[in-house]
Formats: structure tokens, sequence, C-alpha cells
């Protein structure tokens, strides 16, 4: 097993198991330094992180994922699969290219009322005016002040028509556009839940797979647990629970050592038989 190396200032460690405590160096500043963020005061120098170690870099005294996570990501780490594994591939594919747009008809039914409301004002306005208009007629009275007004009206009155029209076939539109994003969004909804299923189903599979050996690394380890048959019967310590789904893992790079329960490092890097740096 190759060794690591990190170097903290002008500071140099090396081996499979270094110990940081004093150097207060955060353990989110190893895994980014590890995962190639060299922009720190900690550069760490190992193999490539591989699958499952973004789950499993860090032993805290309060782990941050389940037991089933953990040994998903263990059993991902030595390359196991799940037979679910291509059809969320395809799901995920699938909304990754899903566009839901955002359609607001609020504004083009608005319109719609206003027009509407214009022209029902003007079409009133215009059948006054024509009435005066035919009062002033029978009455001999000069009607070319009536019928100019008239005129103006009535053609604004056409006016008013058409963008009605034009605002309710707006409207029409922003409803289609509307009731397709309603469909998107459903379908997404639809689709994330599929995904969502698919990523239990693979868990619970990649999970099971490996139990029995998280179930005889506990035996091995410091902490209280009763691993029961399967992993959703887990009882016990959730910190040797991390620690059994390390051991069983096949990590490359690092991982982060918060929690304490062993002597030092090299303890710890023994008994989860892989590279360890303790903060």
């Amino acid at each position: 097993m190759s060794v690591v190396t990190v170097r903290v200032g002008a500071r140099t460690y090396s081996g499979r198991a270094i110990d940081l405590r004093t150097e207060n160096v955060a353990p989110t500043a190893v895994y980014e330094a590890t995962t190639g963020d060299t922009n720190g005061r900690v550069v760490v120098e190992s193999p490539e992180p591989g699958e499952g170690y973004e789950t499993l870099w860090c032993i805290r005294e309060e782990p941050t994922s389940s037991v089933v996570r953990s040994l998903e990501a263990a059993a991902r780490s030595r390359g196991q699969t799940a037979p679910e594994d291509d059809e969320r591939a395809s799901v995920e594919a699938t909304l990754a290219e899903l566009d839901v747009p955002t359609v607001e008809t609020t504004a083009a039914r608005r319109r719609v009322a206003s027009v509407g409301a214009d022209e029902e004002r003007l079409r009133e306005h215009v059948a006054e005016l024509r009435g005066r208009l035919q009062a002033r007629r029978e009455a001999g009275e000069s009607v070319d002040g009536v019928r100019q007004t008239l005129s103006e009206a009535a053609g604004r009155l056409t006016e008013v028509e058409t963008e009605r029209i034009a605002a309710e076939q707006a409207l029409e539109r922003a409803e289609r556009e509307a009731a397709a994003a309603r469909d998107a969004r459903e379908r997404r909804l639809r689709l994330e839940d599929r995904a969502a299923n698919l990523a239990r189903a693979a868990r619970r599979h990649l999970a099971g797979g490996v139990y029995d050996e998280f179930a005889s690394a506990l035996r091995s380890l410091p902490g209280e647990a009763e691993p029961g048959a399967a992993p959703t019967e887990f009882r016990g310590d959730p910190v040797v629970a991390r620690l059994a789904a390390v051991r069983v893992a096949d990590l490359d790079a690092p991982v982060v050592l918060c929690a304490d329960r062993f002597d030092d490092a090299d303890a710890a890097a023994a008994a989860l038989d892989t590279r360890v740096v303790r903060v």
C-alpha cells in the first residue's frame, strides 16, 4: 500500500498513518486537498479518490450518513454495481435534458380584461353617438360635429377590437404553454420519484451484499453494536458502524479520522486497513 504525503505549510508528513493533531487542521482542508484543491496551506499527495470516497472520507463522532448509505459507498468503492444502475442513469439523463419552462398567464389575462373593458366602453360610446346623430337628423340640426366624433370613435373601436382579438390569441398561446409546462413538471416529478426509488433499491442491494463482512468487521472494532441480519436491523454506535464500513471498503485516498477511538493513527490504519490522517 503506497504512502500518503501531507504538507502543512513548511512541514511535511509521510506514511500510511499521519497524525496532524498538533497542526490544528480542519477535516475539510484535508478532504479538499485530497480531492484536488491545492490552494490552501494543506497539500496532500495520495492516490486519486475513487467511488465511495465522498461518503466515507471522514470518521467523526456524529456520522452524517446512514449505515445503508455507508455500506453502499463501501460496495461501490470495490467496483460493485446494482441491477438498478442502468435504468437510474437513463432516468437521470432524461431529467437533465428535461426543460420545464416557467409560464406566466397573469399578464395576458389582465391584458384581455383591460382591452375588453375598453372595447365595451367604446361600443357603448359609439351607440350613444349614433343615437345623438339620429336625433339631430330628426330635429333638422347640424350633424357634422357628431358625425366626425362618431367616425373617430368607430375607428378607435375597430382598433380596440383588433387589440382584443390579438390579446385573446396571446392568452390562448400562454395557456397552451402553461398546460405544456404543467405536463413537463408532472413528468419531472414522476421521473424524480422513479430515480429516488431506484437509488433506494440500489442502496439496499449493495448494502446487503457486503453486510456479512460489515457485521464481521464490527466485532474487531471499538464500539458497541448489534448488527442483526440486515442493514435496517443495525442497532448501536454509529461511529463503529462507519469504522466497519470503511474497513470493508477499498479506498485509495486517505480517510480523515476525527473520532477518538484508537490509541494513535497507526493503530487506526491497521484496524481499518486503509490510509489514515488523524486530525
